[in-house]
């Protein structure tokens, strides 16, 4: 399957992650849903959280140009909240997973969605 394929199929065609990312640790945009951009600048200092989260609590989690207020930060998994809905990602070895969720999807739906995922390509080395 194509990394386009695991957003398409394992993220978004779930119904539980509204949009997707996967992105590589150097920033590198590997596959996305339409119009979702997450900037290089956005994933390293995402990538710097899951080693010191310290700045993200403070200042906040900017994916897509969007802002979210960090609710959980270690060196797997980063959420944040913005009004009714939010974002999730999950740090594998080459790749960081970002699912966003909306007002219509439970935070805990998105979140196991790209947990799986994410633990599915660490057991295949990505």
């Amino acid at each position: 399957m194509s990394w386009q394929g695991y957003v398409d199929n394992n993220l978004v065609g779930t119904n539980l992650v509204s949009v997707g990312s996967i992105v590589g640790h150097d920033g590198s945009v590997w596959a996305t849903s339409p119009g979702f951009n997450v900037s290089a600048d956005e994933v390293k200092k995402l990538l710097a959280g899951f080693t010191d989260p310290g700045p993200l609590r403070a200042s906040g989690l900017f994916i897509n140009g969007e802002k979210y207020l960090v609710l959980k930060a270690d060196d797997r998994s980063i959420y944040g909240k913005k009004g009714t809905g939010g974002v999730v990602t999950v740090k594998t070895g080459q790749s960081i997973l970002i699912g966003l969720y909306n007002e219509k999807i439970q935070p805990g739906q998105c979140a196991n969605v790209v947990e799986k995922l994410a633990d599915y390509l660490i057991e295949n080395g990505y």
